[in-house]
């Protein structure tokens, strides 16, 4: 998933490791999402804030481009956060199928066509899909990260899977039909991959996927701060770089900054939320999801403000599953 970078770079704040995460560094690819967006970006409000898009994408050609149209389609689209105090991060989900504005182009204006966000990532590539997010939340993304399900699995097997809390026995719908019976269970990349993927057999749809990946984002960073972690150098080197092997990102990100910038980040310090949403209805035939605009603009300019915690105490998440 994703959310991958913030574990390596909350690892990289071990001080031992630093010298080390110049190394890792040269083991990211890079991409250029942003060259592309010449013009109408939201500007930048509070110093020492960062704003992230984190993407996890499901790819049909692995020599597909992340920066052109293509085979690629956005899976997990995740806003985060990260305040000036830096002493949590806040990640946002924002549903594949929510409808939303999509620009013509990464340089267009923000535009009336409309489709599920998902789409962006499909039509144009990182660039579109950071074009079309900033145009719906009227936020300014400093750094993009992408995953692909691939990496996904690797960053799971390399801790020696996760545990995960499974909410209610459930048959996959993909090959090999695997059973997920209800209760604590132990999973390795490809189970966990399978799992979070799933959604038809639950009552929510979609939002128990997005709930499901919220879940297992929290086991990982959980797993990969853990002391067995930490204290197994092969362990710990074979997670480091199979997350940076995995990873794609923006040109100015560094590893080696975020780690100081992040080193107090740890499992407890992530607060995750799902967008605002009115739930799903069927919109020239297809089913998406709308958003609650009210509730979404209020929400995104508390992050444009740096005031997300005083946004989540007027507004307490739901209880999570598992």
């Amino acid at each position: 998933m994703a959310a991958a970078a913030l574990l390596v770079v909350s690892l990289l704040a071990v001080g031992a490791l630093a010298l080390y995460g110049k190394s890792l560094d040269k083991n990211l690819a890079r991409t250029d999402p942003f060259s592309a967006l010449t013009g109408g970006r939201p500007p930048a409000t509070v110093d020492g804030v960062i704003n992230m898009l984190l993407v996890g994408s499901d790819s049909r050609d692995p020599d597909a481009s992340l920066n052109v149209s293509s085979e690629w389609r956005a899976d997990t689209i995740i806003v985060m956060h990260i305040p000036a105090n830096q002493k949590e991060a806040y990640l946002i989900s924002v549903p594949r199928d929510l409808y939303v504005p999509i620009p013509e182009s990464p340089s267009a204006d923000c535009g009336e066509r409309r489709g599920k966000v998902n789409a962006a990532f499909a039509f144009g590539g990182l660039p579109l899909a950071v074009r079309t997010v900033e145009c719906f939340t009227d936020i300014r993304m400093d750094h993009v990260v992408a995953i692909d399900f691939a990496g996904f699995k690797e960053v799971t097997d390399a801790l020696g899977g996760v545990d995960m809390k499974i909410e209610q026995t459930v048959t996959s719908i993909h090959k090999p039909f695997r059973t997920f019976k209800k209760g604590k269970r132990q999973l390795s990349g490809a189970e966990a991959l399978d799992y979070v993927r799933q959604r038809k057999q639950f009552a929510d749809g979609d939002f128990a996927r997005v709930r499901h990946q919220q879940q297992f984002l929290r086991a990982l960073m959980d797993k990969a701060v853990s002391s067995g972690t930490l204290a197994n150098p092969p362990k710990l080197n074979a997670f480091l770089k199979a997350a940076t092997g995995a990873l794609t990102v923006d040109k100015e990100l560094s590893l080696v900054d975020m780690a100081v910038q992040f080193r107090n980040l740890k499992g407890d310090n992530l607060r995750f939320m799902t967008s605002p949403h009115a739930g799903s209805e069927t919109i020239n035939g297809e089913s998406v999801v709308v958003s609650d605009r009210p509730k979404a603009l209020a929400l995104y300019q508390a992050v444009a403000k740096d005031k997300v915690a005083e946004w989540v105490a007027a507004n307490p998440p739901a209880k999570a599953t598992g």
